[in-house]
């Protein structure tokens, strides 16, 4: 077996994986199932009259929703998103979508108040004067994420490694100008 290089102390070596361990896991907090952009619930579903597609980002305080109609919609269309622990233990909460104008294609956004880490039912409801359309689905809560600090803690063991293979290539370099 080789031995590790110079600059590899049975020390630097400990210290490295420790590092590395904390690091990539984000200061050793639990693993949570999704932290992130918005990611697709329902794909082009049909929903009475609507055919809709709906992306999510459900994190417990507020998870927001995006609903998009695929085809025309009449002017007077209304978007709801109702939400109920997936064990129906409490009612459901209905919350208005608001509709984004802009370019691109059509859609709708609702906030909803999420309690507690868990599966929830949600439904969507599209009503307008051409008719009513209605689609189920369940959603996993999830904690909420750093925000902008994501980024930084899930790029830090990257950088740690980086950091150390440039320090072993100085160390070369160095070694190697040294030498007569």
């Amino acid at each position: 077996m080789r031995s590790l290089p110079r600059m590899w102390t049975q020390g630097t070596v400990k210290w490295t994986l420790t590092l590395m361990v904390v690091l990539g896991s984000g200061g050793l907090r639990p693993a949570v199932a999704h932290e992130g952009p918005p990611y697709p619930i329902l794909v082009d579903r049909r929903a009475g009259p609507y055919t809709l597609s709906v992306w999510a980002d459900p994190d417990v305080g507020i998870g927001t929703f995006y609903i998009t109609p695929e085809s025309a919609v009449p002017a007077d269309l209304a978007v709801e998103l109702w939400v109920q622990p997936a064990d129906r233990r409490i009612p459901e909460v209905r919350f208005p979508a608001v509709r984004r104008e802009g370019r691109g294609p059509l859609l709708y956004v609702a906030e909803a108040r999420f309690a507690t880490e868990e599966r929830w039912r949600t439904r969507v409801v599209l009503r307008s004067s051409e008719g009513t359309g209605e689609i189920e689905t369940e959603v996993e809560v999830t904690p909420p994420g750093l925000g902008p600090f994501d980024l930084l803690l899930y790029a830090a063991p990257f950088a740690a490694i980086a950091f150390l293979w440039i320090k072993a290539v100085m160390n070369r370099r160095s070694r190697q100008s040294a030498l007569p």
